[in-house]
């Protein structure tokens, strides 16, 4: 086998060969399937769409999320098996599963996640909103009135978009783009002259006079028409609008059938950076190439002219067991848009607006540096704003002590304040450099497009290091004072992206340590150079030093345990997968250290085993905001050790990427990250816990104090932010003390 293929097995396995000396049958006693317990995820998301306690709209908005998530675990996941697949790659997974094994099980656990996603949809969303005065209608269900206003927007809006595109012999079948929903046209020539419509007719005989085209669904425009009818708010899929008024598009011929479909294409690129001499193009021809990928999936609605979906499917060459029968819309995702859009004017439909709070630890932005050098300061993203994150670059750029910038950035929003300060900063002659990541999965047209900017600003661009993501969280300020050279750091959990920062939680901390100020240099020139530090000081990098170093600490609560010791870890995180680490916290749970996990999506561990895990909790938090913030604490005898990640215990995080760990110090930083743990674990509301048969379950309520995490999280950054506001305004308006009297 070729090297090519031999590094993408590689890859595909955590970067090294299944060499585990158990075997296959404990191996799936022991381990979670992956791609499994992301559909277990997937599915946890689509119960809150389900539940009846959370705001009609806010539910609409979590089937949106549950469809947009199971399009991404396609065309990159699925994708990626099919890959494997495809090299007859035999090894198993850590469950012990085949790819043919995994292929198989996803689909039957996709169709039956999909048939609940359309049951959600038509059964309870509908028919709540049409009891809320909104209705979701089919074309045929509008009134005279709504109709005649539908035919219209098709004839001045729709119609000049529209492209059909006939297939013939001197017309091949078109590009179909992926997750772009389209419409099948079956007609007949006609003979009379006659303008008729034949819908739903066919005969043996028509054979060769059988016509196909299709025509793309807009984008351009949104995917449902608004009209008031007598009851109220109403809105049409603009699908089938068009399909209604298909015969001004196809005169001279009598449309035989009509359907819908869209195609989900493997989206998972193959970049050999090795090879590729200038990276930034290959990343954008391998962008470009995306619209080429394998066909992975055909959704298609349910009532397809079976000599319809014959033809669709011969001509993209899908096997029949890709094919999925949608039973409603094709593609939910245009729910968000829904919410999007009507949520403004029905509040009471929606969760309570949360407006991020100044952050406590912050007695304001007018100098973030004087602020910094005095002690640490923590922000916790959404329940704080953003704000001091961006005043910190905004600063560095226009500050004339300020020498050199430096920053690590994976995911950015499209108009960004960071990108604005760092291009300023340039501009104002300071000494700046970007790590931009190139490889963020489907960012990369993003920041290709920023790193384009940055370099025209003046900024130093790099795009990392060959074979790794760099995935770390940090911002280094170099500064002139009068005592020498000080620098200031920001590290995070998460990106540095503004509008993500609104509903994805985070930490970060802002510090003008010493110790983490070197690291940090070092970690710099090991990015920018060939340097490689012989030791850190505060700082613990990945791929290198940071399995190793969890592993280590993970012995140290088992070596406590052994002697008698009290022994605690507790780990948030996005995803459990790494092998090694699994095994590590066995180990832990055997030895007797309680073990307290905070897992949102994937989890491969099995807890609650007799002998194996019963020390192990897991649970899952799903709400209005997307977990994301990586904490690690140990119990060290006494002396509790917290650490603030950018890694999730994953191989690709561990072995493959650039991450970036350290611990938090402060006492009242401290203090803020073990409230956000001790509030997590005590959620009896948004928590699902999982069972060793890798199931979930919510607890049971009786006799137990309603706690939802999220909202308790609001409240306390409130409450903070009053009491912050009130200390400031007897600071104001507390008259000074009255002079002595004079004699």
């Amino acid at each position: 086998m070729n090297s090519k293929n031999e590094k993408k097995k590689t890859q595909k396995n955590g970067g090294k060969k299944q060499t585990d000396n158990v075997g296959i049958e404990s191996n799936s006693e022991r381990f979670f399937n992956r791609e499994l317990s992301w559909l277990e995820f997937n599915d946890r998301i689509l119960f809150e769409s389900r539940d009846t306690k959370h705001p009609l709209l806010e539910r609409v908005k979590f089937l949106s999320i549950t469809a947009s998530n199971l399009d991404e675990f396609y065309i990159v996941r699925v994708a990626s098996l099919r890959d494997m697949q495809s090299i007859q790659y035999n090894e198993r997974d850590i469950s012990g599963l085949t790819v043919d094994e995994q292929l198989e099980r996803i689909d039957a656990k996709t169709r039956s996640s999909m048939a609940l996603m359309y049951s959600t949809y038509t059964r309870s969303l509908v028919p709540s909103l049409h009891a809320h005065g909104i209705d979701i209608l089919d074309y045929h269900q509008l009134d005279k009135k709504s109709r005649a206003s539908a035919d219209r927007y098709f004839m001045t809006t729709l119609y000049p978009i529209l492209t059909p595109m006939a297939v013939d012999a001197s017309r091949p079948f078109p590009l179909i783009y992926s997750r772009q929903l389209n419409i099948c046209v079956l007609a007949g020539r006609r003979s009379d002259g006659e303008n008729s419509s034949t819908e739903g007719l066919i005969s043996e005989e028509d054979g060769d006079d059988l016509l196909f085209a299709t025509l793309q669904v807009p984008t351009v425009v949104p995917r449902l028409f608004e009209c008031r009818t007598s009851s109220g708010l109403a809105f049409v899929p603009i699908e089938q609008i068009i399909r209604a008024n298909i015969h001004l598009l196809f005169t001279g011929v009598d449309i035989i059938s009509t359907g819908f479909f869209r195609v989900m294409r493997n989206a998972d690129l193959d970049i050999d950076e090795d090879e590729a001499e200038d990276l930034l193009k290959e990343i954008e021809e391998q962008v470009r190439m995306r619209r080429y990928g394998e066909i992975i999936r055909l959704e298609v609605n349910e009532d397809m002219d079976i000599h319809l979906l014959k033809y669709i499917t011969d001509a993209l060459e899908i096997n029949r067991k890709d094919i999925f029968c949608v039973t409603g819309p094709i593609d939910l995702t245009f729910l968000m848009r829904l919410y999007s859009g009507i949520a403004k004017n029905y509040p009471a439909l929606c969760d309570t607006p949360h407006m991020p709070q100044k952050p406590s630890m912050f007695d304001g932005t007018d100098n973030m540096f004087d602020q910094i050098r005095a002690k640490d300061r923590l922000v916790h993203l959404p329940y704080e704003s953003f704000d001091p994150v961006a005043a910190f670059l905004d600063q560095a750029a226009r500050d004339p002590k300020v020498l050199a910038i430096k920053q690590t950035l994976y995911r950015v929003s499209k108009a960004s304040p960071i990108i604005e300060s760092l291009a300023m900063a340039a501009q104002n002659g300071k000494q700046v450099m970007a790590l931009v990541e190139l490889k963020a999965r489907f960012d990369e047209e993003n920041n290709i497009n920023w790193a384009k900017k940055l370099e025209n600003a003046g900024c130093h661009v790099i795009y990392g290091l060959v074979g790794l993501k760099t995935h770390s969280k940090i911002t280094l300020v170099v500064r002139q004072e009068e005592a020498g050279i000080r620098r200031y750091l920001h590290l995070g959990t998460g990106n540095y992206n503004n509008i993500t920062a609104k509903i994805y939680t985070d930490i970060g901390v802002f510090t003008a340590s010493e110790p983490f100020g070197v690291d940090a240099s070092e970690f710099f020139n090991m990015l920018s150079g060939f340097s490689q530090p012989p030791e850190w000081r505060r700082f613990i990098p990945a791929p290198l030093w940071l399995k190793d170093f969890f592993i280590q600490k993970i012995h140290k609560e088992i070596k406590n345990a052994k002697e008698g010791k009290k022994a605690h870890i507790i780990a948030k995180m996005n995803a459990l997968v790494d092998g090694k680490i699994i095994d590590a916290l066995y180990d832990a749970s055997s030895a007797g250290v309680r073990i307290e996990l905070i897992v949102r999506g994937i989890c491969c561990l099995r807890p609650g085993v007799p002998g194996l895990s019963e020390n192990i909790k897991v649970c899952s938090i799903t709400g209005r905001f997307l977990e994301h913030s990586r904490i690690f604490y140990f119990f060290n005898e006494g002396a509790e050790d917290i650490y603030l990640s950018s890694a999730d215990w994953m191989p690709r995080n561990l072995d493959r990427r650039v991450e970036l760990m350290f611990p938090v110090e402060d006492e009242a930083c401290r203090a803020r990250v073990m409230e956000v743990l001790d509030i997590e674990l005590k959620d009896t509301m948004r928590s699902h816990w999982l069972c060793a048969d890798g199931t979930y379950h919510k607890l049971d309520l009786r006799g137990k104090k309603k706690i939802d995490s999220q909202i308790e999280l609001i409240r306390i950054s409130e409450d903070a932010a009053k009491a912050k506001e009130r200390e400031r305004e007897y600071k104001v308006f507390v008259p000074a003390e009255p002079p002595e009297d004079r004699q």
